[in-house]
């Protein structure tokens, strides 16, 4: 089949109007007819609309219900080692490569304000991913064919030296209709290693939305698999179709030179029920040797030994789903391993706030990597009254977990460990059920901790009572007492708790007599302050036979993001305390179980340097 029917659909995008600007996010809820559209149009227009920096579900009440924050509360919240531009809005990770010495990240970017709006590519380098000089803007808004906005979409470096960027853009308003396209522009010099320059390809959009796929729902090209023997790029596109059945799906484009494109018959993927897929992801994972093999390049066909993930990101709840499975690809088609953890029904990368993630293949460590970004969760008055909004979580590593077979391991990259400084190590601490225990902490703001607990066998073996319908998101958090949970540790709290975020195992006996394990983090009670989305997250959590229960928790003033045995599990929030900040952050281990005696084998708490963000001083680079 040759490429979609790009004259038809022209004349559509090039009549687009320019006055109606919802964001990206909210496009498919269009499809719900013109009432929902007008509703949207008025949120948007009184200045709150859903998919700003608020994030998935805050509160949105009006200015004199707003918290009194201070300045110096404020200037608590930004990050000391997480990826956030100088200031103003960010959101999506796009084209994460490593080029002639950097790795490069870009992502979209408001270069004018702390919310949605006016989306650009932001762009920044690094040679460590933790250090990072911020680069001049790589494209702006500004044609026909991407004025509402250059959003998600990636970057590949060519055999021939070139190197490709290819984005989302949005064309503006037909009716009630909008259209997404892809678009392509070029690094004008090759040769410098900071890619600091753009051009966009004359003959945009190389691609538009296929027959029978809706002109709003196609984005987020990724040019996840290439073909040395016919020199053929393999792109995937995330969508949906049109019948009721509202069924995520993915497509694959093949092209030569990315100017002209193929739709491969059929599609990839696809899976009833759960939406709108976007930020799609297709790469191998090794399924052998021992936990911690190397990653594998995107181009490694199926074999004995390696199976392919596939991920999408559904913003009907903005979340990141993945599932591991075998990629046909002379058949286009990827099959799950276990149809009851496909895409969008089964796992995810993190239970917490994170989302649009994207990884890349390492050629210097061998491995992949792994970018989500994490949004805020208070108010849009409070992002424009701190300047700033949105941050990315710590960059990943991902493996196939061989011990379970069943899931990905998902771990800070080793180079998180450099940021460490003065440590404390505690060890062999008995906390009786009901208890908390203060860890002596000096400037608990930013660390790294490492725990280890076990329960007594005895009281396991004691416990007998069935506890099959627990769930981190409908519980009552970390006060909910239950006989072997919860217990964990309380981060970012003050000195009569009244401020915490609880991070902590809850383990329930089921009929069958076996353990079930949860990870979750209770932010419940982690701000005073009103407009503010607090939840319980997290899940369960697979802990074989004779292990420890791992955690691993880092603290950088508003996020917390916490991993379970040895990442099997992980769990990421954006707090903002209004008391637990500075000199009266503090740390305890708590066990508010009714039934077991928890003994805190180890934690190991270290304190985080901070890392260094710099401008590069390119003509533009202050437009960030």
């Amino acid at each position: 089949m040759g490429s979609p029917d790009l004259e038809s659909h022209a004349p559509l995008v090039r009549e687009a109007a320019l006055e109606s600007r919802p964001p990206r996010r909210n496009l498919g809820l269009l499809l719900l007819g013109p009432l929902v559209a007008s509703l949207l149009a008025l949120v948007y227009f009184l200045g709150d609309k859903p998919g700003s920096s608020q994030g998935l579900g805050s509160s949105s009440g009006s200015d004199e219900d707003e918290f009194p924050w201070t300045d110096r509360m404020l200037k608590w919240h930004h990050t000391a080692f997480h990826f956030q531009p100088p200031r103003n809005f960010m959101s999506d990770p796009s084209g994460p490569i490593y080029y002639r010495g950097w790795y490069h990240f870009f992502y979209q970017h408001n270069t004018n304000a702390a919310y949605w709006g006016h989306i650009a590519w932001g762009h920044a380098a690094t040679p460590d991913l933790l250090n990072w000089v911020h680069l001049p803007v790589a494209v702006y808004p500004d044609h026909w064919y991407d004025i509402e906005g250059d959003w998600t979409g990636s970057v590949a470096a060519l055999p021939d030296g070139r190197v490709v960027m290819l984005f989302t853009g949005g064309v503006g308003a037909v009716g009630n209709e909008l259209a997404q396209v892809v678009n392509v522009a070029w690094a004008a010099d090759p040769d410098d290693p900071l890619l600091t320059r753009w051009v966009k390809q004359e003959g945009n959009p190389v691609l538009v939305s296929p027959p029978g796929i809706g002109l709003k729902d196609f984005r987020d090209p990724n040019p996840a698999w290439y073909d040395s023997s016919s020199s053929t790029w393999y792109v995937l596109v995330g969508s949906k179709n049109d019948s009721l059945s509202h069924t995520g799906i993915a497509l694959v484009y093949t092209t030569t030179d990315f100017l002209s494109y193929t739709l491969l018959p059929g599609i990839l993927h696809s899976v009833d029920i759960v939406g709108m897929w976007e930020c799609t992801d297709l790469y191998p994972v090794s399924v052998s040797g021992p936990s911690t093999h190397l990653g594998l390049e995107n181009s490694v066909p199926p074999g004995e030994n390696v199976k392919h993930v596939l991920k999408a990101g559904l913003n009907d709840e903005w979340h990141d789903y993945y599932a591991i499975g075998t990629y046909d690809r002379e058949g286009n088609k990827w099959t799950p391993d276990d149809e009851s953890l496909d895409v969008g029904i089964g796992l995810r990368y993190d239970w917490g706030k994170f989302y649009a993630s994207r990884t890349f293949y390492d050629p210097v460590k061998r491995r992949r990597v792994l970018w989500g970004y994490v949004g805020e969760t208070d108010t849009r008055s409070v992002d424009v009254q701190k300047g700033w909004a949105s941050v990315e979580g710590l960059p990943r590593t991902v493996l196939f977990d061989v011990k379970t077979g069943s899931n990905l391991l998902t771990w800070p990259a080793e180079e998180v460990e450099s940021l460490r400084s003065s440590s404390k190590n505690f060890s062999n601490i008995a906390i009786a059920a009901g208890s908390t225990v203060h860890l002596d902490v000096e400037d608990a703001n930013q660390l790294d901790i490492e725990a280890e607990f076990v329960i007594k066998k005895e009281e396991l073996e004691l416990a007998i009572q069935a506890d099959v319908n627990y769930n981190c998101s409908t519980s009552d958090g970390a006060s909910q007492r239950g006989l072997l949970g919860p217990f964990g540790l309380l981060v970012l709290a003050n000195q009569d708790l009244s401020e915490q975020t609880a991070t902590y195992f809850y383990v329930g006996r089921g009929t069958d007599g076996s353990l079930q394990t949860h990870l979750c983090q209770d932010e419940l009670r982690s701000s005073k302050a009103n407009q503010i989305t607090k939840r319980v997250v997290g899940h369960t959590v697979p802990v074989l036979d004779d292990e420890t229960l791992t955690l691993r928790i880092l603290v950088d003033h508003s996020i917390v993001e916490s991993y379970a045995q040895g990442g099997r599990a992980s769990t990421t929030s954006r707090v903002y305390p209004t008391q637990a900040i500075y000199e009266d952050a503090k740390v305890f281990l708590f066990n508010n179980a009714t039934g077991a005696t928890v003994i805190a084998k180890s934690v190991k708490i270290w304190q985080m340097s901070p890392t260094s963000n710099r401008s590069h001083g390119y003509p533009g680079s202050q437009a960030l």
